[in-house]
């Protein structure tokens, strides 16, 4: 059969537990990356897919490894782990985990998602009893792996979800480690926004005779969505986007900062210009960015101000609005950025209010996107010609990315990827959200920095403090601090 005659779920093989889970989730036909994905999957084919976000592909993947799972005898007991899911980030690893619940209720299987920045005990104790499919990040899994809780043994299919996103944080040791302990003989499905040359990289050395699906053209933005740009001083952006918000009386606005000190700050500032808002970044705690997102979708806040990282997975059906706050320095991020709304067909706003600063950033972009986003002057706001651009602030991007997540200690980092075993794993601590990239790497410490220095060095985590570019040993501890500032 065709691709194109698959016009229906019906069409696509599914047993009636699935079929009847779809219906009830109100899905009456597939989508074009659901339609060429499950039938390669139900094959027991490697895949490697490309697809922007929203196309459907979670059901891509978690329907037919619903199926084939659902297909074999289910022991009694203690259950191996049959399909391991792997994502970059705790929203993303909850939302998957909750497409495999949704889909999966009328079938005997038993499901997980584990990641950091919650006890890891509450997990030890549910792995315990068994599950059939495990959604992870590749941080908190290591640490599962180390303290005996969970084997990879029987593992017959591999999903690496958003796969360009966990290279771009580094994890790339981690997926290896994790390969390593995988039976030789499983089915490989790699899904990834983008074919970078890293991504065929990496699916050279991990899949076997790929069917290879690509959607959407490499690297384009959703037709649904309407780019807009409005140039504008640094100093007034958060002025123009109150008034933005306030004029068209925009609800549930999802607005980009490149830092976390950027994201709270624009949310206060907003909150005192009337305008509830709430902000979400790799120091925030689950459950405080839990909460944040509750309250965005249900309307209880207008505004989400959200750093990249911390936004990847986020799953709100029909957001109307996008606003770059500030460009991001990697051209490619400005594409998951717009790609939060738009999606399944429905409309999308994606503004970015760009200042002198970011004239090259903005080049890049268009580059990327092969036209120009269209102007729009608004009265009352035009940029001063006088002011010179200056280096943007948070130029890392692109060096944490071939370095990996260097320093961040899961002893200290609270909600943002608390391992329970293995310790002062850089990459781990970004593993769960908490990336340095995008300035997502563990909470500084307010008071005296000499404090905070010193403290590093009594707990031997041995992380070097990056100032000015320069990678210093931390000191060893004093009979007596001195009565000075910090270089």
């Amino acid at each position: 059969m065709s691709v194109e005659n698959l016009e229906s779920f019906d069409s696509l093989g599914l047993c009636d537990e699935l079929l009847r889970a779809v219906a009830e989730q109100g899905y009456t036909q597939p989508t074009p990356i659901q339609r060429q994905a499950i039938p390669v999957v139900l094959q027991g084919r490697d895949l490697m897919a490309s697809a922007q976000t929203g196309t459907g592909k979670t059901a891509g993947f978690t329907l037919p490894l619903l199926q084939r799972l659902s297909q074999q005898a289910q022991p009694n007991g203690r259950r191996p782990v049959k399909a391991l899911i792997l994502t970059p980030t705790r929203e993303l690893a909850a939302q998957v985990w909750e497409n495999v619940r949704e889909y999966s209720k009328y079938l005997p299987l038993r499901s997980l998602v584990v990641f950091g920045g919650v006890s890891i005990n509450p997990q030890m104790i549910k792995l315990r009893g068994g599950v059939d499919i495990l959604v992870a990040t590749p941080g908190r899994l290591l640490d599962l792996v180390q303290q005996n809780a969970v084997s990879l043994a029987k593992v017959e299919t591999l999903v690496l979800d958003e796969a360009d996103r966990m290279l771009d944080m580094g994890f790339i040791h981690d997926i290896r480690k994790v390969l390593a302990l995988l039976p030789a003989k499983r089915q490989n499905l790699l899904f990834s926004a983008t074919f970078s040359d890293e991504i065929k990289g990496l699916a050279d050395k991990l899949l076997k005779n790929p069917q290879l699906i690509e959607v959407a053209r490499r690297n384009t933005a959703s037709e649904q969505v309407e780019q807009r740009v409005h140039f504008v001083d640094r100093k007034r952006k958060r002025e123009l986007l109150s008034f933005l918000i306030g004029r068209d009386q925009w609800r549930q606005v999802l607005v980009f900062t490149r830092t976390k000190h950027g994201a709270n700050h624009l949310a206060e500032q907003l909150g005192k210009d009337g305008i509830t808002a709430a902000a979400i970044h790799g120091n925030k705690s689950q459950g405080a960015r839990t909460r944040a997102l509750d309250d965005f979708k249900n309307g209880r806040v207008r505004v989400l101000v959200a750093t990249d990282i911390a936004a990847r997975g986020l799953d709100i059906d029909q957001l109307p609005y996008v606003v770059n706050y500030e460009l991001p320095n990697v051209a490619e991020d400005y594409v998951h950025r717009i790609g939060r709304t738009g999606r399944a067909g429905c409309e999308g706003l994606a503004l970015s209010l760009v200042c002198v600063d970011e004239h090259k950033l903005l080049r890049d972009i268009e580059r990327l996107l092969k036209k120009e986003i269209p102007r729009e002057a608004l009265d009352g706001f035009a940029p001063d010609p006088s002011i010179k651009a200056e280096p943007i602030a948070n130029g890392r991007q692109r060096n944490d990315r071939r370095n990996g997540n260097q320093g961040g200690n899961s002893r200290r980092q609270g909600g943002n990827g608390g391992n329970g075993g293995n310790r002062g794993q850089g990459s781990r601590a970004a593993a769960d959200g908490a990336s340095e990239r995008s300035g997502e790497g563990r909470p500084r410490r307010q008071g005296n920095p000499n404090a905070r220095r010193n403290d590093s060095a009594r707990t031997g985590e041995g992380r070097s403090e990056n100032r000015g570019g320069e990678n210093r040993a931390p000191r060893a501890p004093r009979q007596r601090a001195p009565r000075r500032i910090a270089e």
